[in-house]
């Protein structure tokens, strides 16, 4: 199977685009925001200690779009790692 663009129908390549241009424009206006909102659940680390990770997954769960959910757990998942 391949995975080459070339090789996918026009319409196909098209949808493709359009979800791609579709991530960045999500990604590029919430950036800002979802690093707030990583900052806010990591600041709330040292309050709740051994359940902090549990209710990190609860607040994720609550963020909508899913898509704008990851973007703040990779940015809790990068400041998790820096502290180590």
């Amino acid at each position: 199977m391949s995975f080459n663009l070339a090789n996918r129908p026009i319409a196909e390549r098209a949808a493709l685009e359009d979800e791609k241009s579709r991530l960045f424009d999500l990604w590029q206006s919430n950036l800002g925001k979802a690093k707030s909102d990583a900052a806010r659940l990591m600041g709330e680390r040292s309050k709740r200690k051994g359940k902090w990770s549990e209710w990190v997954r609860s607040e994720l769960d609550l963020m909508s779009p899913p898509e704008y959910a990851n973007m703040v757990r990779s940015e809790v998942n990068r400041l998790v790692a820096a502290t180590k």
